[in-house]
C-alpha cells in the first residue's frame, strides 16, 4: 500500500500511534468546523495514473449514462411545500457511472477495502465502526463528468460522503457547497429557495486536486459539482461505508441508479 498511498504524510497504517491520533484529531476538527476534511495528495501520482488507465476503458465501454431532472431533495414533493415553491426548482444532473462489479480487481477497490482506511474513517467520523457495503454495484462507484455535464444542487441521504478524486478536468468541475443550509429541526425552505435563485452569499467553492480524499457531511449542507469544461473528464470514486455490515440496495434502487440489478 505504501506504493499507492502517501503513508509518510498520512500514517493511516499506524493505528493507535501518536501520529495517527494527531491526524484523526486534525480531520475531526476540520469536520466540526467546516463540515469536511481533505487529505490532499493521499494517492501517489504513479498510482493515480495506473487507476485512470484501469478505469478509462471500462468507463468508455460499459458506463451507465444517468441523466435526470431533480430538485434539491431528489423527491417529487415535500409535505407542507406547495407545488411551484422556489425551493422545489428543478435542475439537471448528468454523469456516467461505473459500478464495483465492473472493476473488482482495480486499485480503487483495494483502497476501499483496506482495513486501516476503514478504521481511520470511522474514528474521524466518531463512529464505533464502519463496514464496506455489501452491494455488488453500489459499494464503489466511479463517476465521470464530461464536457457540459454536472452534478447539480442536492442534499445527501447519508450523513457522510467519502470520495477520492482520480482526475481533475481542464476547467470547471469545482465542488460548490453551502454549509448547514438546513438542520434536522429546521428545513429552512426560504433559505433553500434563496440558494436555488443564486442569491446566497454564503456559498463556497473548493477546487480539489487529483489524489485527494474528501470526507463531507452532506446531509444538511447543500452541494453540487460545477459544469465540466474541456476534453479532460472529471473522474471521482465514491466509497460507501455503513455502521452495520451487510447493507445492500433494493433491486428497484439498483435499477434507478444504474439501469440494472446486480
Amino acid at each position: 500500500m505504501r506504493d499507492i498511498l502517501d503513508l509518510d504524510r498520512y500514517p493511516l497504517h499506524r493505528v493507535g500511534t501518536p501520529e495517527w491520533h494527531a491526524l484523526v484529531n486534525r480531520c475531526g476538527a476540520d469536520l466540526a468546523a467546516n463540515g469536511m476534511f481533505n487529505l490532499e495528495g493521499l494517492v501517489r501520482p504513479e498510482a493515480l495514473a495506473r487507476i485512470v488507465d484501469e478505469i478509462s476503458p471500462v468507463m468508455e465501454r460499459l458506463s451507465f449514462l444517468h441523466k435526470r431532472e431533480h430538485n434539491i431533495y431528489f423527491l417529487k414533493s415535500i409535505p407542507g411545500l406547495p407545488e411551484g415553491h422556489p425551493a422545489l426548482a428543478t435542475t439537471t444532473t448528468i454523469n456516467h457511472t461505473v459500478c464495483a462489479d465492473q472493476i473488482t480487481q482495480s486499485l480503487v477497490m483495494y483502497i476501499y477495502e483496506w482495513a486501516p482506511m476503514v478504521m481511520f474513517l470511522a474514528e474521524t467520523m466518531g463512529k464505533q465502526a464502519l463496514y464496506p457495503m455489501l452491494d455488488p454495484l453500489a459499494r464503489v462507484n466511479v463517476m465521470s463528468y464530461r464536457a457540459g455535464e454536472a452534478l447539480n444542487w442536492h442534499f445527501d441521504r447519508s450523513e457522510f460522503t467519502t470520495t477520492l478524486l482520480l482526475q481533475a478536468p481542464e476547467k470547471g468541475g469545482e465542488f460548490v457547497y453551502r454549509t448547514d443550509l438546513r438542520s434536522d429541526t429546521d428545513p429552512n425552505y426560504d433559505g433553500v429557495a434563496k440558494l436555488m435563485r443564486g442569491e446566497d452569499p454564503a456559498v463556497k467553492t473548493l477546487k480539489l486536486s487529483a489524489g485527494t480524499l474528501n470526507v463531507f457531511r452532506g446531509k444538511n449542507t447543500a452541494h453540487k459539482v460545477a459544469t465540466v469544461e474541456g476534453r479532460k473528464d472529471r473522474l471521482i470514486a465514491v466509497f460507501s461505508y455503513y455502521e452495520k455490515p451487510g447493507v445492500t440496495f433494493s433491486r428497484e434502487e439498483q435499477i434507478g441508479f444504474y439501469g440494472r440489478a446486480g
